[in-house]
Formats: C-alpha cells, sequence, structure tokens
C-alpha cells in the first residue's frame, strides 16, 4: 500500500464544492489500486485574507512543500475587482505559492471528449479529434517582472516583462521532450515582431531545436495563434510559451472544449506538483450546486500521472468521467439543446456519478 500526503486548498468561491469531489474521487480510485492518501486542508486566498491577512500563511506554504502534491479549488472574489487599490489580494497568494514551490511549468490538456462536441460554440467539424498540450511558463514574464507601479500621481501605470535564457530553456526542453512522445510538433507562441523578451524566447527555441531533430518547430505570433486556435485547432499538438500568452490562449482553448468546466492543469517545476481546474472561483454560483467538479477530478487524474506514480489510477478517474458523459450526464455548463433534461446533474450529483463510475469500472475490470 502507497501512502501519500495531499495539501487541499479549497481556496473561494466554488473552490470547497469541486475539491471535496476531487478528494474523493481520489480516494475512490486509490481503494483500487492499493493507494491511501492523507489531506490536509489549508487556507489560500480570499479566505485565508479574511483569517490571517495573508492570502499564502506561512503555515499553507509549509504545509505544501512537505507535501506529495497540492490540490488547489479556486482563488478570487467580487471584493478585489470592486477595488483595484488594494494592496493585498487573493492572487497575489497564488504567485507566491508558484514561486515557493519553483513552480514554473503550467501544463494545460485540451482534450476534447467527443460527447461534448455539441456543447462548443465552434463547428463539429473544426474540432472534432482536438488533442493539445500547452506548456505555460509560469514564474517570469510581466506578472513577476520588475519594476511595477504607478507614478505622476497614479495616472501612469506600468509593468515589466522580462525573461532570463534560463527560464525559457528549462520550460522549452519539458515541452520538446512532450513532443517526442506525440506527433512530433512543436508550436512555439510569442511576439518576436514586436518585444524584445520574445525575440530571447525564439532565439533560445532555436538554438534547442537541434538536439531534437526529430520535432518539427513552427513560430507563431501570439495574435496569430489566437486567430489559428478557433480557425482550426487540430493543427495544433504541443504549444509553448510566456506566462502572459499562455494565460490567455488556453482559456481561449477552453471553449474548444466546451467549457472552463471540463479542463485540468498540473503546475510542476522542482518537486511538489500543483493540481487545479483552470476555471475561477464562480462566486455568483458558489453554494448553489451548479458548479461543474469534472475539471477538478480530472485534475486529480494528472497527479496521479504526474506526481504519484499511479498512471493506472489516473486512467481509471478518465474513463470514469469519459462513460459518465457517454451515458449522457451533464452540468449546466456543458449541456446543449440535446441534453436529456433528467440528465442534468448539480455538482453533488455530478461528482457521485463518477464516484459510483469509478468503484463499477473498477470492480468489473474494465479499462482499467
Amino acid at each position: 500500500m502507497k501512502e501519500f500526503n495531499i495539501c487541499v486548498l479549497a481556496g473561494d468561491g466554488i473552490g470547497k464544492e469541486v475539491t471535496d469531489w476531487g478528494v474523493q474521487a481520489l480516494e475512490a480510485a486509490g481503494k483500487h489500486h492499493e493507494l491511501a492518501f492523507n489531506f490536509h486542508h489549508e487556507l489560500m486566498g480570499h479566505s485565508a485574507i479574511q483569517a490571517t491577512g495573508n492570502p499564502l500563511p506561512e503555515v499553507t506554504l509549509d504545509r505544501c512543500k512537505s507535501s506529495d502534491a497540492v490540490l488547489l479549488g479556486a482563488i478570487g472574489d467580487p471584493h478585489y475587482d470592486l477595488n483595484p487599490h488594494l494592496k493585498v489580494r487573493p492572487e497575489q497568494g497564488l504567485l507566491a505559492l508558484r514561486k515557493g514551490l519553483g513552480l514554473y511549468a503550467n501544463i494545460r490538456p485540451i482534450l476534447l471528449f467527443d460527447e461534448l462536441l455539441a456543447a462548443s460554440s465552434l463547428k463539429r467539424e473544426i474540432i472534432q479529434g482536438t488533442d493539445i498540450l500547452f506548456f505555460r511558463e509560469l514564474t517570469g514574464g510581466i506578472y513577476f517582472g520588475q519594476p511595477r507601479g504607478r507614478k505622476e500621481n497614479g495616472t501612469v501605470a506600468f509593468d515589466t516583462k522580462i525573461y532570463a535564457q534560463y527560464e525559457v530553456e528549462r520550460i522549452a526542453r519539458m515541452a520538446f521532450e512532450a513532443a517526442q512522445t506525440r506527433k512530433k510538433i512543436l508550436h512555439s507562441v510569442d511576439k518576436a515582431n514586436v518585444l524584445e523578451s520574445s525575440r530571447l524566447w525564439r532565439e533560445v527555441v532555436q538554438k534547442l531545436s537541434p538536439e531534437y531533430p526529430d520535432v518539427e518547430v513552427i513560430h507563431l505570433f501570439v495574435d496569430n495563434a489566437a486567430m489559428q486556435l478557433i480557425k482550426d485547432p487540430k493543427q495544433f499538438d504541443v504549444v509553448v510559451t510566456g506566462n502572459m500568452f499562455g494565460d490567455i490562449l488556453t482559456d481561449e482553448a477552453s471553449q474548444i472544449a466546451g467549457s472552463l468546466g471540463m479542463l485540468p492543469s498540473a503546475s510542476i517545476g522542482n518537486e511538489v506538483g500543483l493540481f487545479e481546474p483552470i476555471h475561477g472561483s464562480a462566486p455568483d454560483i458558489a453554494g448553489q450546486n451548479l458548479a461543474n467538479p469534472l475539471a477538478t477530478i480530472l485534475s486529480t487524474a494528472l497527479m496521479c500521472n504526474r506526481s504519484l506514480d499511479a498512471p493506472a489510477a489516473g486512467q481509471l478517474i478518465v474513463n470514469a468521467v469519459d462513460k459518465v458523459l457517454k451515458e449522457g450526464y451533464r452540468t449546466r455548463d456543458i449541456m446543449d439543446e440535446n441534453t436529456d433534461s433528467a440528465k442534468v446533474l448539480g455538482t453533488r450529483e455530478m461528482g457521485q456519478q463518477v464516484l459510483d463510475t469509478i468503484h463499477t469500472l473498477a470492480e468489473k475490470k474494465v479499462l482499467v
């Protein structure tokens, strides 16, 4: 029996609802693969600010560092959107956590379940067969660059977009290696026609390319990449890009999959990985049993694959989600005009449906 310590950061809004089901999915899959989990719940984001004044309390970071993996729900609260001058904000906790754990690579798979083709705003023939793996650099770029601030009595604001060669190289190597195991095509996205930091980005990727002769490298400006994602998403396989560009492009790509509620992510770097859905805290639906828990559940499958060396358990979770969708069950965000109203489920009901299916598949030894 393998035993793992998992730090759970429910965060804000719908975070607690979705992480509860992620925890239960891990436990369910673990029972069938001799895995035991110790879950430790800590504060982060708005909830942590309310309790301690700090969006990432020291005890939370220490717990994350001592864990085998971290499961995050979501952070954010409209209180900060309405008060842009507040100095302490939930997002600062997330950035500090990435820095504290050395999480420099965010991996976001855009895998479309055929059953959700109608849920996408794009035409079926455009998106069917899409399978993209994004590598977003996570600890550099404009989100972390210094100096930043305001001047001239607050009427002028500035941020600095900065990258070092080693930051580009380590994320690019990770993307190249992934491309070697897939279709051997790597799209590198930048804005080298305008930005000096992007010219460095392109130079580093080009310099590394001969080390991976089996991988075709295609460079795209970010505006063209945004257009191509909608025009022909199937042309992409592995994509590597910087922090801000990756943030924007992966949210755009979520519409290929039908909803932000379907997309998991993994942030990895030194030792401890962080796993989370890419959706936000959605405070407008928090506590109403409306949130889609599937992205969080799929994030636990990524955790099994990336951090726990338990790919069979991860595949069991993915197969359970796939079967639930094949049977026609949907949450509100992924339903369409053909969805049977009796199969439109709330957060709790969808989570339970996945758990039941995990046990059914494992007991029947189906697709595991």
